[in-house]
């Protein structure tokens, strides 16, 4: 058991190689932890979200409360790849798309991470709605960049710029805290502020629509055939694998 594995867990989203599919990838899967917070009595809110071109999102920030959220969900972290016939190809020819998921603990205000600001630049803009819309006629949205580490966090779900700022500092203290406990679980100073590429060679699970129907999850060999329902939110047999897995390790 982690230190922090009982707690609320911030899951962000973000679009890999594979253009408006792997856009259309990450708001399918933004959909399956709405419906896995559903099945499992969890409350999700949508701290930020960043709509696609096209179709899809490039980007969202989620706030998950429940008892063991980021403990279970640490389960999620990674790469996800997706192959299927892709909607979006007049040519109806079979996509590759990848999104990678980040999982972080929620932290209690005594437990955040003292930051100077000095380490900080904050940027404000115009929150851009669905195909470059402007949602906001003033500067709302924050962007944070820690530029030690070289993290950014952009937030425009607010009305305000005050509430936006927060957020996105919540936000930025419990990526640098995700990035402590991995140096300390690895002991490598290397860990500190590695980013996992989202393209291919990295992903944990892949779901393939297309020329057959399968998720396999590359950590575990744990293969469901039955996509659609995984993709509804039916995840509990990975993670359930990936923490057993975990268990034996340790």
């Amino acid at each position: 058991k982690g230190e922090f594995d009982q707690r609320n867990a911030i899951l962000g989203i973000k679009q890999g190689a594979g253009g408006v599919d792997s856009q259309d990838w990450a708001e399918i899967l933004l959909r399956m932890y709405k419906r896995w917070c559903e099945i499992n009595n969890f409350t999700l809110e949508i701290m930020h979200i960043s709509q696609g071109d096209e179709a899809g999102i490039k980007s969202a920030i989620v706030r998950v409360e429940g008892e063991y959220a980021y403990g279970m969900l640490q389960a999620e972290k990674g790469t996800h790849r997706l192959v299927r016939i892709s909607p979006f190809d007049t040519g109806n020819r079979r996509h590759t798309s990848f999104s990678l998921v980040e999982i972080m603990p929620e932290l209690e205000t005594e437990e955040e991470l003292i930051i100077d600001p000095k380490e900080l630049r904050i940027d404000v803009f115009k929150a851009g709605g669905a195909g470059g819309q402007s949602v906001q006629k003033n500067s709302t949205a924050v962007r944070i960049t820690h530029l030690e580490s070289g993290i950014t966090v952009s937030v425009q779900n607010e009305r305000s710029q005050l509430l936006n700022k927060e957020l996105a500092m919540k936000i930025l203290q419990s990526r640098l805290k995700e990035i402590e406990l991995l140096k300390k679980k690895e002991r490598e100073a290397k860990i500190k502020g590695e980013h996992i590429s989202a393209d291919f060679g990295s992903q944990i699970r892949s779901y393939v629509m297309h020329p057959y129907k399968m998720v396999k999850d590359h950590r575990t060999d744990l293969e469901i055939s039955d996509i659609d329902s995984v993709l509804d939110g039916n995840i509990d047999s990975f993670i359930e694998a990936f923490l057993l897995k975990n268990i034996e390790k340790s």
